[in-house]
């Protein structure tokens, strides 16, 4: 049988139960003591009780009322407070300058305002004339006084300050306004009218430059606000954005500005300038030079640039139909990047160049190395090449080849060399590769390893075609031929400057050795047959100026992917004896043939013309140098 004595758990549950029983039976006996009491008393002694209560129980219910207001919650109540009595408004930072190689300003920010109306506060202003009379009141009377100053319509201008039935605290009523403009609407000191100040971004030379400088656009963080969009203004945002302050200012109930109140100020850091190796000048006649070009041979689009030799110092980089960032609107948005540096191509015979350079280097030719070059060769492999028009079987010198441009006598060259050899130089000239330069979404261009060439591709990669490149690598090939066979990395910003005079300049890389100083001058050598009136490239003379250069047309697939289209290219270096600058030239599918002796040649002569002005650049001295073409020459200069 199970036992029956309580646990202690059970007999602690019992006690509490008769525990709670009893102070119940307590409580109901005390309440009805009072209730026999308070019956007892007169009728005017209970009321004078209840009041008592009554009061006490108001005082604890407001001192537990005080006590959360006082200490529990004071700090929340006191920020939400300061909100309603006070209005932060915000102090954009100075975007800064960015300016050309001589400091010309070529982008930079001005101060302006937005005006608007607080629609709660209008209705108080009041006019008084000059002997303390008013004469009018409100917003009928503010429009009055503004609307000669915005040009604005004064009864339309009343009705946008009064508003509707429900009134807003800030309205626009005029935009884009300059601060001396708001420093005169400021003295009527009309209540109620406040300003937005923001920096507009200005381009005082409108096109000229615009596909280097890029663009800014608005942010959805503030009004005013702004944002590299492309170009340098993209590249270098966070030098040229600044930090932007905050003024905070204490107001009435409506909204007004109290004078005398709370004013708190924490100024804007202005953005740095950023210095550009761009000379303005020089970039303006590229722009000219490459448009005319374009138009002229109704081309897609051209690009250009002018390099330093030695330094890498980019003078001038220039597209077709380049935009005015202040008025993007007037461009087709193809035109808002920057084709130079985004857009690889087909070089064609420029490409040329470094195969002609490898053979020389690896002392597997000399200038003077003939072959037999007919119009259309079948090479070991069994591949077939033709050159672009027939002539007849002639025994020529390396110089002789790459002055007429042959393929036929071309790839015989190329041939002395291995491919994994070339390749290497073609990447040692930087191409497949970026060159570096500051502005974004720059291409590598394409260049794939020899294993990837085939049968074909082992001779098409030697004249300019399997492989593309853009016009700024086109560029800095020519300046490594033009520098002794050294390759100064390529920069377009010389300097930053911080808003408090900190300069910083440009620091690049060590110059790296692509060929021998003697491979290079051999180089100059026979590129300065490109201005004979028997070569390709006659069109890039300079009046004065030993040119060394190279012609190139290239195939390009249309859309259905036929050869229908061209891109005529040339780079070149001046005076060839002693290399100041290095130009290279794209002109993409223009009408005609193309070539690039047509499209491209002449940009090269009509900048490099105006460069040598520009740049102080001494003539010539020495005659052109011309080693001999063919066989015959060599036998005849020998005799």
């Amino acid at each position: 049988m199970a036992d029956s004595t309580p646990t202690s758990s059970e007999r602690s549950a019992s006690g509490n139960r008769e525990h709670a029983r009893a102070r119940r039976t307590a409580l109901r006996a005390c309440l009805a003591s009072f209730s026999e009491r308070f019956a007892k008393l007169p009728p005017t002694a209970r009321r004078v009780r209840v009041l008592v209560v009554v009061f006490f129980a108001c005082v604890a219910v407001l001192g537990i009322r005080l006590l959360d207001l006082q200490v529990v919650r004071s700090d929340a109540l006191s920020r939400a407070a300061s909100g309603f009595r006070t209005r932060s408004y915000t102090l954009h930072a100075k975007r800064g300058d960015i300016v050309d190689a001589k400091g010309a300003v070529l982008a930079t920010s001005v101060e302006r305002y937005n005006i608007g109306v607080n629609q709660k506060v209008i209705g108080q202003y009041k006019r008084y004339d000059k002997n303390g009379k008013l004469t009018g009141t409100g917003a009928a009377a503010a429009a009055e006084e503004l609307a000669p100053l915005l040009k604005m319509d004064r009864a339309e201008l009343g009705g946008l300050l009064m508003g509707g039935p429900k009134k807003s605290s800030f309205v626009y009523v005029k935009k884009d306004v300059s601060p001396e403009l708001w420093r005169e609407i400021n003295s009527l000191r009309i209540a109620g009218i406040e300003p937005e100040q923001y920096m507009k971004r200005e381009y005082p030379n409108g096109s000229v430059g615009g596909n280097v400088l890029g663009y800014v656009g608005q942010t959805d963080k503030e009004p005013g606000s702004s944002k590299g969009q492309a170009g340098i203004e993209k590249s270098r945002e966070s030098v040229l954005a600044g930090k932007n302050g905050k003024l905070t200012v204490e107001v009435a109930g409506g909204g007004a500005v109290l004078p005398n109140g709370r004013r708190t100020e924490v100024k804007a850091t202005n953005g740095s300038t950023v210095k550009l190796t761009i000379d303005r000048d020089l970039q303006n006649q590229l722009m000219q030079a490459v448009d005319q070009s374009v138009a002229a041979n109704n081309a897609e689009w051209g690009s250009a640039v002018v390099v330093e030799i030695g330094t890498g110092r980019i003078l001038a980089l220039v597209d077709s139909k380049s935009p005015n960032p202040a008025d993007l609107g007037s461009t087709s948005s193809a035109n808002w990047g920057s084709r130079a540096v985004q857009a690889p191509v087909e070089p064609g015979s420029t490409g040329k160049v470094v195969t002609f350079s490898a053979g020389i280097d690896q002392k597997a030719v000399t200038p003077t190395t003939t072959f037999t070059v007919p119009y259309s060769i079948t090479m070991p492999n069994g591949e077939t090449v033709h050159d672009n028009d027939p002539h007849g079987t002639e025994t020529m010198t390396v110089a002789g080849i790459l002055a007429k441009s042959y393929n036929t006598g071309l790839i015989q060259v190329g041939d002395k060399v291995q491919d994994q050899v070339r390749y290497r130089y073609m990447k040692g000239f930087g191409l497949g590769e970026k060159t570096g330069v500051e502005l974004p979404a720059e291409s590598r261009g394409a260049l794939t390893p020899p294993n990837t060439w085939g049968p074909r591709g082992h001779y098409t990669t030697m004249f300019g075609q399997g492989w593309s490149t853009t016009t700024v690598q086109l560029g800095q090939m020519a300046s490594i031929v033009g520098n002794k066979g050294m390759k100064a990395p390529l920069h377009i910003i010389d300097s930053v400057t911080s808003a408090d005079g900190r300069e910083k300049p440009t620091v690049t890389g060590k110059p790296k050795r692509v060929i021998s100083e003697e491979s290079a001058g051999e180089m100059l050598k026979m590129m300065q047959a490109v201005t004979d009136p028997n070569s390709t490239g006659w069109r890039a003379k300079v009046a004065g100026y030993n040119v060394a250069g190279k012609t190139g047309t290239a195939q390009v697939p249309d859309e259905n992917g036929n050869l229908t289209k061209r891109v005529g290219t040339f780079v070149g270096v001046l005076p060839a004896e002693k290399p100041q600058i290095a130009v290279a030239v794209v002109v993409y599918n223009g009408s005609g043939a193309g070539y690039g002796g047509e499209v491209a040649a002449p940009v090269f002569s009509q900048v490099s013309t105006f460069a040598v002005r520009q740049l102080g650049i001494a003539p010539s001295t020495t005659p052109l140098y011309k080693y001999p073409w063919y066989k015959s020459e060599m036998s005849n200069r020998n005799g």
